[in-house]
């Protein structure tokens, strides 16, 4: 929790090397890693979650019934927004106290570029690029070069020259499915001719879709042991496939160790061990005015310890 609040991205595929990490756990206040990572804007590290943990709950909820995507939408972390949408989180969910989805937080917290961002994903929620099917073709281009090559009268190219010299180029936001969005597509695609090196993603067939629960990479190699009680277990028992492999298929493998808890016997429950001083470890710094405080104490307790005496002796 603490590496993904704080972003450090080295640490954290380090502790995806460590077994019997619970990736589902919560704090105090409810919050999962993911939770922190998502709300912290981390997007690497959001990613590196959703991608290498099959055990992670996407929609899992702290007291308060908010999820990732809701927390990620209050701060507006559009990026992490999006790759939460593309791994299968639930728009739709409300929390419990306003009863509110994570687009009307965004909304409500006045998170314009998240809103934006939801409503754009919402109009095109396949990347049909990333599919081995798309080919990248304009379909607007066959129409618009017929209308280029299609001959003019005199009037109408008058009429389109003077409108060029009278007409003022103002910056507009790009048009839908026009030819920057063309362009985008076909750069990204798979069946790019500008993609230099032939790659191939692990999922041809199964491009990422907005509510469409992503496999991760442990789940699609065959290397995931689902353990009896692994949520990814039930979400995978539909029967889904990528690349031909079954992702139900359950492998064998040992259980987990139970460890039971329980208190020291040596020493009572409230009593505390005195630290040992040790003259080879680092000791930390003492400070001026502590020393001062202890000081001013130490007198003060001596003067007061005096007067008590000298009462008794009176007495």
């Amino acid at each position: 929790m603490l590496a993904c609040s704080k972003g450090f991205v080295d640490i954290v595929p380090l502790l995806q090397k460590c077994p019997y990490i619970n990736i589902n756990q919560q704090d105090n206040d409810g919050n999962t890693a993911l939770m922190m990572a998502a709300q912290a804007g981390h997007i690497t590290i959001v990613n590196y979650l959703l991608n290498y943990y099959p055990a992670l709950e996407v929609d899992q909820r702290d007291p308060r019934g908010l999820t990732a995507l809701m927390k990620a939408a209050v701060q507006g972390r559009r990026d992490c927004v999006t790759a939460l949408l593309l791994a299968g989180a639930d728009l739709q969910a409300v929390d419990a106290v306003k009863g509110k989805t994570a687009r009307e937080w965004a909304t409500f917290t006045g998170r314009f570029e998240t809103t934006v961002r939801i409503r754009t994903l919402l109009r095109r929620p396949r990347a049909e690029q990333f599919a081995a099917q798309y080919r990248p073709e304009w379909p607007a281009l066959a129409a618009l070069v017929a209308k280029a090559l299609s001959p003019k009268s005199r009037s109408e190219r008058l009429s389109e020259k003077i409108r060029s010299i009278f007409t003022f180029n103002i910056p507009r936001d790009p048009k839908e499915d026009g030819v920057l969005d063309h362009m985008v597509r076909m750069t990204t695609s798979l069946a790019s001719p500008f993609v230099a090196t032939a790659c191939q993603t692990v999922c041809p067939d199964s491009p990422p879709e907005v509510g469409k629960r992503r496999l991760s990479v442990p789940e699609i190699l065959g290397r995931h042991v689902p353990d009896e009680g692994d949520a990814s277990e039930t979400r995978s028992a539909g029967g889904s496939s990528c690349n031909g492999h079954a992702v139900s298929d359950v492998f064998p493998g040992e259980p987990l160790p139970k460890i039971k808890v329980s208190k020291a016997s040596g020493s009572p429950a409230g009593e505390k061990k005195p630290r040992v001083k040790d003259k080879h470890l680092l000791q930390p710094p003492q400070w001026r005015y502590k020393m001062l405080k202890e000081e001013k104490k130490a007198a003060e307790e001596a003067k007061t310890g005096e007067k008590k005496k000298k009462k008794k002796k009176k007495g």
